[in-house]
């Protein structure tokens, strides 16, 4: 089992999930985060005074997923969220060791 963490632009959410549906991928975890990688943020002007925004407003998405599906989904993350732009986001793929469902008490790959 791989976990999948993608932070991407807020405005892209709503085609990466649409994107991950088509592909029978309905669990998932989002999350609203700030953060700046190379982008570094920008400058505001309200009421006449000049602003640094430095942390810019992201999505976290955790997906919890059998090896065997990985490579497809980080395909339609990263295809969905690109502009081509900075500041688009990153993918992370990490092991996970156990699952469990709370509920049930199913373990390993049963419980995603």
């Amino acid at each position: 089992m791989k976990l999948i963490t993608a932070v991407i632009r807020p405005s892209r959410l709503e085609e990466v999930r649409k994107s991950l549906e088509g592909l029978g991928i309905h669990g998932l975890t989002v999350t609203e985060v700030r953060g700046h990688g190379r982008q570094k943020g920008h400058t505001e002007v309200f009421r006449g005074k000049e602003y640094v925004v430095d942390l810019l407003p992201k999505i976290r998405l955790e997906i919890a997923l059998p090896d065997e599906k990985v490579d497809q989904t980080v395909a339609a993350i990263e295809s969905a969220s690109k502009t081509g732009d900075i500041g688009d986001g990153k993918i992370f793929v990490v092991p996970v060791d156990e699952c469990v469902r709370i509920r049930t008490g199913e373990r390993g790959e049963e419980a995603l």
